[in-house]
């Protein structure tokens, strides 16, 4: 049987013996909503467990809008369009505004590369910081978790008086799920930081893995870290195959990415009859 791996922007087909597969797991069929821009600016104004962002924008001296990198397939542009929009009502100009790339311990993301991911208006009209997280001064040390986590979090994130993170919800082989919390740190940590959350005594635990939140060290280690730096506001996607938007979960930290998991389960989520060999 030939199979397509989602590997680089073409796939890489490969063949697998009949009697040596036991399935192929791809996500659920679920429909991508019509209008995607539309459901981004009703989640602005209606946002879950939070009140409208143009409401908690208004009266702060500058804001920090943090974007996935590149290796994320978060449609950038369609959230930053309405958020900067709102940013502006509330008013905000946009010397008072950061893109924030949350590159983790991965190269920036520059020119040509950063144009299509946010647009080359965008790019150009904006103030864009790339995280760095091996250069120690661009980070505050917020001091320790409960387990002794190190946490240094990018200060230009930090320091911002309005803090509002975008990402993408779906299955991680460690966190359970990724965006909410998970933008901030790895997102936005420092190595020492990251060095401790990829370690063994993450990597190891047995509940600390895909599609798993309730007793998983890791989630629980990366909603404190997120609640030491602060959050004011995120907006969160779900995504299709193809990449279509299937959802849009804006407010709130945790109730807006648990209402991003529960749309994702609908079509990562699938009952196996017995363990495969691998």
């Amino acid at each position: 049987m030939e199979v397509t791996l989602n590997y680089g922007r073409e796939g890489l087909t490969v063949r697998v013996p009949e009697e040596r597969l036991a399935g192929v797991l791809r996500l659920r069929p679920v429909p991508p909503l019509p209008d995607p821009a539309a459901a981004v600016e009703d989640a602005l104004r209606s946002p879950l467990g939070a009140p409208p962002l143009e409401e908690i924008a208004r009266g702060r001296k500058d804001a920090v809008i943090v974007l996935c990198d590149v290796t994320r397939p978060v449609p950038n542009e369609l959230l930053l369009r309405p958020l900067l929009e709102t940013l502006h009502r509330a008013g905000l100009s946009r010397e008072q505004i950061t893109l924030l790339i949350a590159t983790g311990l991965h190269r920036p993301n520059l020119g040509a590369e950063l144009e299509e991911m946010i647009g080359a208006d965008l790019a150009r009209e904006y103030r864009v910081v790339n995280h760095a997280g091996r250069d120690d001064d661009s980070h505050a040390d917020l001091g320790f978790t409960q387990s002794g986590t190190p946490v240094m979090i990018d200060r230009t994130y930090v320091e911002a008086d309005l803090k509002i993170l975008t990402g993408l919800v779906e299955p991680h082989l460690m966190a359970g799920y990724s965006g909410g919390r998970k933008v901030i740190c790895p997102g936005l940590g420092s190595w020492r930081t990251v060095s401790v959350l990829h370690s063994p005594k993450f990597l190891e635990h047995p509940a600390c893995t895909a599609g798993r939140l309730a007793g998983n060290p890791l989630h629980r280690e990366l909603l404190e870290i997120a609640r030491m730096a602060g959050v004011d506001f995120v907006v969160n996607v779900t995504l299709d195959s193809e990449r279509r938007v299937t959802g849009v979960f804006a407010g709130e930290l945790e109730e807006s990415h648990r209402a991003g998991v529960a749309k994702v389960e609908e079509a990562a989520k699938v009952p196996i009859p017995e363990p495969a060999d691998v």
